[in-house]
């Protein structure tokens, strides 16, 4: 794109010329879109600049011209979602803005291209190689580098190492990315933090960036407890460094890390925290530089705000040498290589870190000088716990973030940037000090990016802002300066003075920079300006010539043939005599110096020291006039003073008036200066005035004043106003003390000046007779009556005789004009002669004949009195009277008493906020200010306007309860009204507000109870909201944005009575956030947190979708009888079922059960009618508060809308439709009996199906609103304690050692104490053989090869090797992996698609459990909830019926083995169960049939107490007895066999509560079982499996139990049956009743099964990282061994997941869950089982009559179950590969997690049993093996056996 295309954005140039050029525009810069620009990057060999922002990416020139512009964005995407983004598989994608996170230049390789790598923040961060900016490489749209956030940091480096592995590409030439990228929370989670990235060369199928296996990463525990915010990484030497800040215990440091170059493995990894004195802790940006000729790293540190990682303003730069650092890392290495991480101290100097297993080692002491990059042997990655100091170079009170270096003349200067936009300037002058010494405003407000370059001449900086680039060129004050003090002053590091060639220049522009004190550099504490140190003399009068001397220090040194001069002024230079640092020059003639300024004594002439045409040093000298010295037109006493007292040497001729710089005086008297005599004393002077200095206008007047004289001479008195001068005649008279009293003859003046004279004028502010006679009696004023009007003069000008009195007092204005009876408040009077003083009207006022009180402040002389009111006790009117003395003034206005209020009774708590409305007449009585309410000693605030009749006021708080009167005071007038008072009442409580949680919608209703809550007047729920985004604003301004956002929504509530109240939530918009919910009770304010510790919650609104999705036009079919299934999200996340109402037209649809995705509405039996004319259908509406959602029209079936059909016409329809159909089938079978023969059948058995379960629909629907009934009890449950998950040790111990009693993870080390520390260390160098890949496959393989080594045996070693290397999981997976692949060597030369189906080998047990421990997080998170759901459902529906306590068969069941077929009556009963809750006894109902016996009661009994607590934690039922208690019969023991249990023949059946005749309602209790109970026989407890044993007592006796039915082979068959051999045969088969009892289970269940399989196999959240990394990895084994069949592949995963784990959980929820699986449930759940496996299997599901049951069960499921696995294996299939990193950073993580639960010693104790039955094949095969024999495995294996058992070996 042109450049004159690009829209005007930030990017600034600054660029100053070299000092010689004339400077051009200094501001040039150019304005780019893509705000905040984030990266810039430098190409010096092409000349270019490129800029990356958002959405932008410019390519310029050096001089800032555009020269490529493309755009990056925006584009559809989500960080929750892999590309590439499709709408419908990611909903949340958006058009999300592209951040530029990396901006890299690669080098050309051959004749490839150098390119410009690009990784933004779109599509999980992924990057481009692009050569010409906008010609690219296709994106990798798999391969993950940067971070997908904005706010995330990414950094990176391109390295060239050799390629050792690989051939193609130019050369052995590998160049690589290493990349640091910090944590986020959303997309792929299996990015390490540091990875190494491929960039050249890129051979398929290998793709650029990928991140492989062999190039190494930087192995986590837990990302997010290492959440590395990356900084800085550069090259240096050999090593790639890494600048980051990360989290340490509680405090945030900075580290620095190192890595070998040619390191794979990350071997090499270490780190070393860096501290910055003071405080600094959270490095900003950094820059490797040099510093006095060593590589230093500079890096801005900020100090972080508390313990988070937010950096304040408060910052510094430290530095940190190279080769310090290196140093302090090589120690690291050192001390965990060779000292087990211990110092000399014994003080821990490293440490292993980010959670993995390894740990520091004692090597020997050559291991880092052998190994520098580690090894595989070495601990890694290494930590120093010793952290590398450095103090400030220099603080700033604004957050630096960006620097900078360059090398000026051997000095280092730092470039900062900072947060403000400003480029500050510092001379590093040391490690430990620096100076600040500029700084340039680039961009107002607009924080420095890091990103802050020098090109390569260091002549220019481009500083990168928010949206600016500006090129600072460093000297840029270089050519400004002129003189030496501002070229210094400037303290520019570039910069000093060239003495000789006066000019401000660098250092190696001064041709004699390297001889002393030529160049002056600012910096040097000895470099000074060369200055004038003294000159003598420094003044001299003008009058007189004179040599002149000047000292000047550090003069430079000059050739014999150079001189100087020196220049006084503009005068022409004179010859300078030059002796060492002192020159001498002759003065000027006094008649070339230049005249005096004007007004002027002295002038001041610079002396300048010139070497040729150059300023040298410049000096001052001063030249005076004594005749210019005066007192600028003052007496003759002032010129006198004046020129004594002059700082020149100037003496005063008195007799002369001349002031001169010579000694004598023409008449001989003279006046010394002050310095040479006494000074200003000797001239004559003034000093006291004895006449008044009042002198009134207009009058003549004697002056008297008191002269000192130094003689006796003729003298007159001048009086001068205003610049005129009069001479007066003086008499002098001479006083004892030798002064002199002068009288001047009188003269009028009309002014004067403050020096002698005060004149003044009375008329001036006296208006009126009382003012001027209150003027003070010295100034002598009247008032004169006389013409032409009455007016204020001077008692002696007055023509007529003055006043004795003043007129009577005029009364102009009165405020207010009314007041109330009480009185109380102040009345303003205005208008003139009302007084000369306060105390003149003191009881002459009067208001409507009633006395007002004067107030001293109120009064003003003559003009304003003001009054306080005093009560009239009844309503009058009357003028305002005012006296003073004999004379009265009067109103002409009337003055009105007045006012009448009253009020209702109220009352209100005693915070306050209740509002009242006073009603009265004349309301507006006095002024608004002086009207205020009370309630009682409180007030009352005044919140509306008032009017005449009305005033309504709020109530203040009160610190006391009780009845209080209504009071209303118009200033100090009350009035109280009668018999009215307010109550206050104690403040309102709120104890409970229940639910917690609503929608945004709002109207969900909180139940508030408390106390005192009918005493507010109104009370309201408040929601406090902001938006959830503010726009970027600049600082300033961050805060009255956010306060103009905020907002208040509130919902007035109902009071019901004095403890309860309901409150509708408000609606709430989506789009804000928010801050806090509060009940609002007049003035007292209730948070929700307070009240029972728990916040209010506000989710999205719930999603009902219509019921008829499929075709939203056309109306739901309802067939009646059956209830209405709604679907929705989140429907119960903030709702319960009571407040949802649903109506079907006008009738109400009964909601009778509610979960989070389903509502299930009982409707009407007939159709209701429509609410809207536009329908004649009615439409289904449901109601969540505010919610109101349509969700279509209902037609009911109009089967049932017809009347009845009449009997006879029904039998004789269904007889012509059952011949028609047997027509049809004849003819069918005839004409296509052999070709479609099984799809005939199955397609008949399909609809035979189908038909079923359209007949026991209905019955499946009433169950399934019973059974979701219940799972809503239950759900609420599990919302409670929980899942009753095991928790991971004995969840690894079922699966690990299924079947054993004490498996190892139970057991302890069983050795004598004697040998345990020796059998352990033998243990522990096991434990470092098995860590050995090549000894640990030998093993395996030589087990292997052993005939009596079992396949029991295969599976216990692979446990065993699970529990042993369970702490180095990435290892075991990598182990693992190595095996598989030879197993797939084996398989593929026979039969691969047998692969995995067994557990016949070490490895493929391996398989099992490495699955098992990969998927645990799984099943806790997601599938664990689903699948207990399943199991309470089915225990739920299995109870529910009877079930055969002694063959475990069922009514209510899916496995035909096992269902009960026989026709059983029973009933449900009732039972009362007392249960101790502490010392108090509660009923508790809990449902039995009476069918079960009382083993089975009693489970019952518990499941019902014990309600959600795990299994575990229950008591057993053999340890407690059922005890029935009875009015009658007191109490009674039950038992399952007792004496009284029936015996028939050699059969014994067990009690039941049908046998006791326990009745309805019966009370019972659980007690413990005593050793007596039981009386005859011994009382066991029968259960199916495992827990039913046969009585041994009755075994001897020959007795068989029996409890429903009879388990023998050939039961006793009632006589009238026995002829019947087929009603036998029937029996045997199922007959449809049964399969109706099945198919009515199946119905029952399905949703819950639907449920465990969906949250398996569902894909809307990413599959486990296991499950992608295996399946990755049987996908790359297929095409690596030319298996190109998907159905061979598809059976290894199924092998490998569903077959090896998930049917084993389904089967065994005992595995995961803490409940009991009993025989009935096992065969419901092995039928769901061999579902899902069925559901995997890709041959086509055909069934017909001999097909199995439940095949036929889930016939129509498995095809739709078969695409979930499908779909499920062909999106991991598609997503994004190479999830290694995140795969192994999962084991990683799972190693330190669950490595303490692992019983290592005995794992490794149980396989050296191994070792030692096949020790001499073990010995043999490690022999054989040439890289065997190197590593001396033999060798080290005969060392274990040495110290385990002292077995004699040869060694």
């Amino acid at each position: 794109m042109l450049a004159s295309s690009i829209p005007p954005s930030l990017l600034l140039f600054l660029h100053i010329l070299s000092p010689f050029s004339q400077p051009v525009d200094a501001s040039k810069h150019v304005e780019l879109k893509g705000a905040p620009l984030s990266h810039l990057l430098l190409d010096p060999g092409a000349g270019h600049i490129y800029v990356g922002g958002v959405n932008n990416l410019y390519q310029l020139t050096t001089g800032l011209e555009v020269l490529l512009h493309v755009k990056t964005g925006p584009y559809r995407d989500s960080p929750e979602c892999l590309p590439p983004i499709v709408l419908q598989e990611c909903p949340s994608a958006k058009d999300t803005d592209n951040y530029n996170k990396l901006l890299l230049m690669e080098t050309g390789q051959g004749v490839e291209p150098g390119s410009l790598i690009v990784c933004g923040s779109l599509f999980q961060g992924i990057c481009e190689k692009r050569y010409l900016i906008y010609q690219t490489s296709n994106p990798v749209d798999t391969q993950y580098v940067a971070a997908n956030a904005p706010g995330v940091s990414t950094v990176a480096v391109v390295i060239t190492t050799k390629n050792k592995q690989e051939g193609g590409g130019d050369g052995d030439v590998l160049r690589l990315m290493l990349v640091g990228r910090s944590y986020t929370s959303k997309g792929p989670g299996d990015i390490p933090p540091i990875t190494t990235r491929r960039l050249f060369p890129v051979v398929p199928p290998r793709r650029a960036f990928s991140q492989e296996e062999e190039l190494g990463k930087l192995v986590v525990g837990s990302y997010s407890d290492y959440n590395n915010h990356f900084v800085k990484a550069v090259v240096h030497g050999n090593h790639v460094y890494f600048l980051f800040s990360r989290r340490h215990k509680k405090e945030y440091r900075t580290y620095a890390s190192r890595l070998c170059i040619s390191d794979r493995s990350f071997y090499s990894y270490v780190e070393v925290p860096l501290l910055c004195q003071g405080g600094y802790n959270l490095a900003q940006g950094a820059w490797l530089g040099n510093h006095s000729g060593e590589p230093h790293l500079f890096v801005v540190m900020a100090a972080g705000q508390a313990s988070t990682p937010v950096a304040t303003n408060r910052s510094a730069l430290c530095v940190y040498g190279m080769a310090e650092l290196d140093t302090m890392l090589r120690r690291a290495q050192e001390v965990c290589y060779t000292e087990g991480g211990q110092g000399s101290g014994g003080k821990e100097e490293a440490y292993i870190e980010y959670g993995v297993s390894s740990k520091c080692l004692k090597l020997p002491k050559v291991s880092l000088s052998e190994y520098p990059c580690g090894g595989e042997h070495t601990p890694n990655p290494i930590a120093s716990a010793v952290p590398l100091k450095a103090t400030p170079i220099v603080n700033s009170t604004i957050q630096l973030t960006a620097v900078t270096t360059a090398t000026e003349a051997g000095h280092t200067i730092a470039f900062l940037g900072d947060r403000k936009g400003q480029l500050q300037k510092v001379l590093v002058i040391s490690n430990q000090s620096g100076h600040l010494y500029g700084s340039e405003l680039v961009d107002s407000g607009s924080a420095v990016s890091a990103d802050l370059l020098l090109d390569e001449s260091q002549e220019h900086v481009y500083v990168l802002t928010n949206s600016r680039v500006r090129d600072s060129r460093p000297p840029s004050s270089v050519p400004k300066q002129t003189d030496c003090r501002s070229c210094l002053a400037v303290r520019d590091p570039y910069c000093g003075w060239c003495v000789l060639e006066g000019r401000c220049s660098r250092k190696h522009q001064c041709q004699r920079h390297l001889q002393p004190n030529h160049w002056l550099w600012s910096f040097e504490p000895t470099s000074q300006c060369v200055t004038v140190q003294s000159l003598q003399p420094a003044n001299h009068s003008k009058e007189e010539q004179t040599q002149v001397t000047l000292s000047v220090p550090q003069l430079p040194a000059l050739a014999k043939e150079e001189s100087l001069s020196c220049i006084f002024g503009l005068l022409p230079p004179q010859p300078a005599i030059v002796m060492g640092n002192s020159i001498t020059c002759q003065s000027p003639a006094p008649e070339h110096l230049p005249p005096l300024p004007t007004g002027s004594n002295h002038m001041i002439l610079p002396v300048s020291l010139m070497f040729g045409h150059v300023t040298v040093t410049t000096g001052n000298m001063t030249f005076y006039d004594c005749m210019a010295v005066n007192a600028e037109g003052r007496g003759v006493c002032f010129r006198c003073l004046a020129c004594v007292s002059s700082v020149w040497r100037c003496n005063w001729c008195p007799l002369d008036q001349l002031c001169t710089h010579n000694h004598s005086c023409p008449n001989q008297h003279i006046i010394l200066n002050h310095r040479d005599s006494p000074g200003p004393t000797s001239c004559p002077l003034v000093y006291d005035l004895q006449s008044p200095a009042l002198v009134p206008m207009g009058l003549s007047a004697t002056c008297l004043c008191v002269v000192s004289l130094q003689d006796e001479a003729p003298y007159v008195c001048v009086v001068e106003i205003e610049g005129s001068r009069t001479n007066l005649t003086a008499s002098v008279e001479k006083m004892h003390d030798n002064t002199h009293t002068f009288t001047c003859m009188q003269h009028q003046v009309r002014d004067a000046r403050k020096h002698v004279f005060q004149l003044y004028d009375c008329s001036a502010g006296q208006s009126d007779c009382s003012q001027c006679r209150a003027v003070p009696k010295e100034y002598g004023c009247v008032w004169c009556p006389g013409s032409p009007a009455p007016s204020c003069v001077y008692s002696r000008t007055c023509s007529s005789k003055p006043a004795d009195t003043c007129p009577p007092p005029q009364i102009t204005k009165v405020e207010p004009a009314s007041g109330p009876l009480e009185g109380g408040i102040l009345v303003t009077i205005t208008g003139s002669n009302l007084g000369m003083k306060y105390e003149d009207v003191v009881g002459g006022v009067t208001v409507a004949g009633i006395q007002c009180l004067p107030q001293s402040k109120g009064y003003k002389i003559s003009t304003r009195v003001v009054c306080e009111l005093q009560p009239s006790g009844k309503q009058k009117e009357g003028p305002i009277l005012v006296t003073v003395g004999t004379t009265r003034g009067r109103s002409t206005k009337m003055f009105t008493y007045q006012v009448r209020l009253s009020s209702p009774v109220l009352r209100g708590p005693v915070s306050g906020g209740t509002r009242l409305t006073i009603k009265g007449r004349q309301l507006l009585t006095g002024q608004t200010s002086d009207l205020s309410a009370f309630l009682g000693t409180q007030p009352c605030y005044i919140v509306e306007e008032v009017n005449d009749t009305q005033l309504v006021c709020q109530t203040g708080s009160s610190n006391r309860t009780g009845l209080v009167p209504v009071r209303v005071l118009f200033g100090k007038a009350e009035r109280t009204i009668p018999n009215v008072t307010f109550h206050y009442l104690e403040d309102p409580v709120i104890t409970s507000a229940i639910p917690a949680e609503s929608f945004y919608a709002g109207g969900r209703v909180i139940r508030v109870e408390g106390r005192n809550l009918d005493v507010v007047q109104q009370p309201i729920i408040s929601v406090w909201v902001e938006p959830l985004e503010v726009q970027r604003v600049k600082r300033k301004k961050r805060l009255a944005l956010l306060t103009s956002k905020q907002q208040l929504v509130s919902e007035r509530c109902s009071i019901l009575s004095s403890s309860q109240m309901t409150c509708p939530t408000p609606r709430v918009n989506p789009e804000v956030k928010v801050k806090g919910v509060w009940f609002q009770l007049d003035n007292v304010r209730v948070h929700y947190e307070s009240i029972k510790g728990k916040s209010f919650t506000y989710y999205p609104n719930p999603v009902l979708f219509p019921i008829n999705r499929e075709n939203l036009d056309v109306p739901f079919r309802f067939k009646p009888g059956g209830v209405i299934a709604v679907e929705g999200q989140d429907l119960t996340r903030a709702m319960s079922k009571e407040e949802v109402k649903a109506w079907l037209g006008d009738q109400e649809c009964d909601v009778k059960t509610l979960d989070s995705t389903h509502l299930y509405c009982d409707p009407p039996e007939v159709q209701p009618l429509s609410v809207d004319d536009s329908h004649e259908l009615p439409s289904l509406k449901v109601f969540m508060g505010n919610l109101q959602v349509d969700l279509g029209l209902v037609q009911y079936d109009s089967n049932s809308l017809l009347p009845a059909v009449p009997l006879a016409a029904q039998i004789g329809l269904g007889a012509g439709a059952a011949v028609i159909i047997l027509s049809v089938l004849v003819i069918i079978l005839m004409y296509r009996r052999k070709s479609k023969q099984a799809l005939r059948d199955y397609k008949k058995v399909l609809l035979q199906l189908e038909t079923l379960e359209i007949n026991v629909g209905d019955q499946c629907r009433k169950e399934f609103t019973d059974l979701m009934t219940e799972m809503m009890d239950l759900s609420s449950d599990v919302g409670g304690p929980g899942v009753p998950l095991l928790d991971y040790r004995i969840y690894a111990e079922r699966v690990f050692f299924p079947g054993q009693q004490t498996a190892p993870l139970s057991r302890q080390l069983d050795l004598p104490e004697s040998r345990r520390q020796t059998v352990e260390q033998g243990l522990q160098q096991l434990n470092n053989l098995l860590n050995n890949r090549l000894f640990l496959t030998r093993f395996i393989h030589t087990l292997e090869a052993q005939q009596g080594f079992s396949q029991r045996d295969r599976g216990y070693v692979a446990s065993l090797l699970t529990m042993a290397l369970h702490d180095k999981l990435e290892y075991f997976t990598e182990v693992m992996k190595s095996l598989l692949q030879d197993l797939v060597q084996q398989y593929v030369a026979k039969n691969p698609k047998l692969m995995l189906r067994r557990t016949e080998t070490v490895v493929e047990k391996m398989l099992t459990n490495w699955m098992s421990i990969c998927l645990y997080s799984f099943l806790k998170e997601v599938a664990g909830e689903p699948l207990y759901m399943l199991y309470r459902a089915i225990k739920y529906q299995v109870d529910k019926g009877p079930v055969d306590a002694v063959t475990g068969k069922a009514k209510r069941t899916l496995n035909d083995s096992h269902l009960l077929r026989e026709d059983i009556e029973y009933c449900s009963v009732t039972l009362t169960v007392l249960v101790k809750n502490g010392v108090e006894v509660q009923p508790c109902p809990v449902k039995v049939l009476d069918t079960d016996t009382i083993t089975q009661v009693k489970d019952k009994i518990l499941d019902q107490v014990y309600r959600g607590a795990p299994f575990s934690q229950r008591p057993s039922a053999d340890s407690l007895d059922l005890e029935w208690r009875s009015g009658q019969a007191g109490h009674l023991t039950l038992s399952d066999d007792d004496v009284t249990a029936v015996v028939q023949g050699r059969w014994k059946r067990l009690n039941t509560l049908q046998h006791y005749k326990v009745p309805d309602g019966a009370t019972v209790a659980l007690i413990p079982r005593s050793q007596s109970s039981g009386g005859v026989g011994v009382n066991q407890v029968f259960q199916t499996g495992e827990k039913t044993p046969m009585l041994e007592g009755e075994e001897e006796e020959g007795l068989r139990l029996w409890h429903l039915v009879k388990s023998s082979e050939d039961p006793e068959i009632p006589k009238h049956r026995k002829s019947s051999m087929r009603e036998r045969e029937r029996a045997k088969a199922i007959p449809e009743i049964y399969l109706t009892r099945l198919l009515s289970m199946k119905g029952t269940l399905q949703k819950f099964v639907d449920d465990v399989f969906v949250a398996i196999l569902s894909t809307k959240r990413p599959p486990p990282i296991a499950v992608r990394f295996f399946f990755d990895f049987l996908d790359d084994m297929a095409e690596k061994h030319g298996i190109d069949d998907p159905e061979t592949v598809h059976i290894w995963k199924t092998n490998s997941l569903p077959l090896r784990f998930w049917v084993n959980i389904l089967k065994n929820p005992q595995f995961v869950l803490d409940v009991q699986v009993t025989d009935s449930i096992d065969a419901v759940l092995s039928v769901i089982a061999q579902t899902f496996i069925d559901s995997c299997t890709t041959s086509e599901h055909k069934v017909g009559r001999d097909s199995p049951v439940n095949k036929l069960l889930y016939a129509r499921e498995i095809p739709r179950y078969k695409q979930l696995v499908e779909r499920y294996y062909s999106d991991i299939h598609s997503a994004a590969s190479g999830c290694y990193q995140e795969m192994n950073s999962t084991l990683t993580e799972l190693s330190g997690s669950f490595a303490s639960e692992m019983n290592n010693l005995v794992a490794l104790h149980e396989l050296y049993k191994y070792i030692n039955k096949y020790y001499d094949q073990i010995i043999m095969s490690l022999e054989e093996d040439s890289s065997g024999q190197k590593m001396q495995l033999a060798y080290r294996l005969q060392q274990v056996a040495a110290l385990v058992e002292n077995k004699v070996t040869d060694l």
